[in-house]
Parts: C-alpha cells; structure tokens; sequence
C-alpha cells in the first residue's frame, strides 16, 4: 500500500480533519507505544499501520 493510498482511507473513515488528528496524537500500543505518525516514520510499512488502525478503531471489515 503506498502512503497516498493510506492517507487516502484515513481521510475517507475519519474525515480529513480529524485523520490527521488521530494520526498525529493517538497513541497505540499495537503500533508500539507510538502514533501512527511516528510508526510510519520508524519504517512501519503503511499497510501494516492501516491494519492496526482497523483493528483498534473497528473499521468495518469491507473498507480495510
């Protein structure tokens, strides 16, 4: 999954205001203690953080 493409489903589930939001303070224990900035940017590939996304915030399983 490319970074557009995950910006875009983070954008398309939580709205773009509040994706960057969530993306930027949230933190997860399943990402490591970190946010999902901070994973993509420790090298965390963007499919894996989208899948820990959907797991923690219940995102329907037809939009992972």
């Amino acid at each position: 999954m490319r970074l557009t493409e995950f910006w875009q489903r983070m954008d398309d589930h939580f709205g773009s205001g509040y994706a960057e939001s969530f993306a930027r303070d949230h933190v997860m224990s399943e990402l490591g203690g970190r946010t999902v900035h901070q994973a993509l940017e420790a090298g965390w590939e963007a499919k894996e953080v989208w899948r820990v996304v959907c797991q923690v915030m219940g995102v329907p399983s037809r939009l992972r």
